[in-house]
């Protein structure tokens, strides 16, 4: 069994209702339930949200929705909270959240992730955009070195994580959560490259609208 999960909490702060948002005249929510389906390779879509607005909109658009608990939708409470309750109640081999707001990530990437995820036998797979150019943290380089300059191309990128697709072996995730210890990155990683327009994450109006750009790039 492999589920695709879409969270979809109706509360956030940056970017009011972001979930509602529209790009190209369609909501994020419904925009990545489609995708999902089209993706082909999931035995159930399940939506999941405090809010019964979404209960609303998975039923229109033929999916499942799973009404997580109130004190599961607040600021402070985690992923790993949210990720583990469902599974409680949505046993599966392998669950894969799909981020509504991330619009621009493709049908074709989410199949080739998920069957990423299961041929390779991991645990935990996290998609990243490869970053090839030099890069510093805290002052200190991380895939360059001050003793020479070297040309951007022959840099080893970094892989920075987009959260726009990751996808977890339940049983392993689950054994790791109720041990005390970080469910989310439990057991075997992989990391999935997407390219950088997929990997644009929507949090504040700015974001939204460089997605609607992007997006009348991509699809003219």
């Amino acid at each position: 069994m492999i589920i695709a999960m879409l969270p979809a909490r109706m509360g956030s702060q940056r970017l009011i209702r972001k979930n509602l948002r529209r790009i190209g005249g369609v909501p994020l929510i419904t925009r990545a339930i489609r995708k999902c389906f089209s993706a082909g390779v999931f035995d159930e879509i399940w939506v999941n949200s405090e809010h019964e607005t979404f209960g609303d909109i998975a039923e229109k658009e033929g999916v499942r929705f799973h009404l997580r608990p109130a004190e599961l939708a607040s600021n402070t409470a985690t992923s790993e909270d949210y990720v583990y309750e469902f599974l409680k109640s949505h046993p599966c081999r392998y669950l894969v959240q799909v981020h509504s707001i991330a619009p621009l990530l493709t049908a074709q990437q989410v199949s080739a992730f998920t069957r990423n995820l299961i041929d390779g036998d991991q645990d935990v797979l996290i998609s990243v955009v490869h970053e090839q150019i030099e890069c510093a943290f805290k002052g200190n380089p991380i895939n360059f070195n001050f003793e020479e300059k070297t040309n951007s191309q022959a840099l080893l990128p970094v892989q920075r994580i987009t959260w726009g697709i990751t996808g977890w072996r339940c049983s392993t995730y689950q054994a790791a959560y109720e041990a005390g210890q970080c469910a989310t990155y439990a057991g075997t990683v992989g990391f999935f490259p997407i390219d950088r327009a997929a990997g644009h994450i929507i949090k504040t109006e700015e974001d939204l609208k460089i997605a609607e750009a992007l997006l009348r790039l991509r699809n003219p």
